[in-house]
């Protein structure tokens, strides 16, 4: 049986070191020009010399002008390489290879962003009394739509050319992909629409386009919801069926997560049975999707044990995913091939407000990610209501820089 430090071969034939994948988290560290710099270089020379065999950087933004956060990084086609080659550079100094998560927002922008806030449907993002946080989007046409399957296909090609080993295709969470493939959020008559077949082109189109400008050996991954948590929403039998539309494209991965900002369940905040109380959060679902999986598959979510993650394997599952842990200790990893009981410790967020309490998670660990790309150790025990608030006032001065730098970009 594998263990979590078997090397493994993707379909592509490619090698990766072992089965520890540092997953994608949103830094929000991105300077002027919405570019890499020095921090995230350093950040991801911590987490390549720890010990995963793969990392995944937190979503690149396809489209300048549809960003998840202020100080989030854009490569599009007028963006310079050279930070991004320097990017990859740090992320393999220490013998990890490094994919790039892909990515557009859609409808889950702020209302507070310039720019655009597109979606399938003209629906917000419900979340109640904090819904009027986020912009009102407006339904994409036809002219958007394959505006923006191009846009994925520029940005991975240009993540090939700046030497990263592959992207992920970000289709979970509840953004724009994901959003097309919600029978919640994408209410069209069209062909983009109604069936999970229509639901499901736009993903599928974003695939072909971007396995068709990069070579084989180059890595192409999907993230995928294995469940939105939704009543009514897309569940686990749709991401069977998504899984097998995907088998004859090309894909070598297919990461499973699951929710969305309207039912959090990436951050442990959907309380839904099938989610583990703790650590492995969408394991039963994914053990339930690998007996049909033609495409090997990576499960991210909570894992702070090597036990836990021993776990996931046993259950037919290739690749384990950590993101917050690495967070807390970008070496755990090292740690557990000598000592497998290591482990980190973050504090649940205890905050009534499941939409509060997973921003609040979320500043948690950017603040610890800022913390490591300026040099210093972590700090679990800060309180998750203060991390939120330095975050907001980080986010405002990002705001006013990504407003004047959107705004003095030349037209193209």
């Amino acid at each position: 049986m594998s263990s979590v430090f078997t090397p493994f071969t993707l379909p592509n034939g490619i090698e990766l070191p072992n089965r520890l994948v540092k997953a994608a988290m949103e830094e929000n560290m991105a300077v002027r020009g919405q570019l890499p710099d020095a921090a995230l270089f350093r950040l991801y020379r911590q987490w390549s010399r720890g010990g995963v065999g793969l990392i995944i950087t937190g979503n690149v933004m396809v489209h300048a002008e549809a960003l998840t956060g202020p100080a989030g990084v854009v490569l599009d086609a007028r963006a310079p390489l050279e930070p991004f080659r320097e990017w990859a550079t740090a992320a393999k100094s220490g013998g990890a290879r490094v994919w790039m998560q892909i990515n557009h927002p859609g409808r889950q922008v702020r209302a507070d962003m310039p720019g655009v806030a597109w979606g399938p449907s003209a629906i917000r993002v419900d979340l109640g009394r904090n819904s009027k946080r986020f912009a009102e989007p407006v339904a994409m046409s036809q002219r958007q739509i394959e505006e923006t399957v191009a846009r994925f296909a520029t940005t991975a090609r240009r993540a090939h050319e700046a030497g990263f080993d592959g992207v992920e295709i970000h289709a979970a969470h509840g953004y724009l992909l994901s959003q097309f493939l919600s029978p919640l959020a994408n209410r069209r008559a069209d062909r983009w629409g109604g069936s999970l077949e229509n639901r499901a082109r736009l993903l599928l189109d974003v695939v072909r386009a971007v396995r068709a400008v990069v070579p084989a050996e180059f890595a192409v991954a999907v993230k995928l919801n294995s469940a939105d948590f939704q009543r009514g929403g897309f569940d686990a039998d749709d991401a069977r069926a998504v899984i097998a539309m995907l088998a004859p494209l090309g894909v070598d991965v297919v990461e499973l997560s699951g929710g969305s900002y309207e039912s959090p369940a990436m951050t442990g905040q959907a309380g839904d049975e099938r989610t583990r109380a703790r650590e492995a959060y969408f394991l039963t679902l994914a053990e339930d999707l690998v007996r049909t999986s033609a495409i090997p598959l990576m499960l991210t979510g909570g894992v702070v044990r090597r036990p836990v993650a021993e776990e996931v394997l046993a259950g037919g599952v290739e690749l384990v995913g950590m993101g917050s842990a690495l967070a807390v200790d970008p070496h755990l990893p090292d740690r557990w091939r000598h000592d497998p009981a290591a482990k980190v410790e973050l504090a649940p967020v205890r905050i009534e407000d499941k939409a509060i309490a997973s921003a609040a998670g979320m500043a948690r660990v950017r603040g610890q990610l800022r913390r490591l790309g300026a040099g210093r150790p972590t700090k679990p025990g800060i309180s998750p209501q203060l991390a939120l608030l330095t975050d907001t006032v980080r986010q405002r001065a990002a705001l006013r820089r990504y407003r004047s730098w959107l705004r003095d970009r030349p037209a193209h």
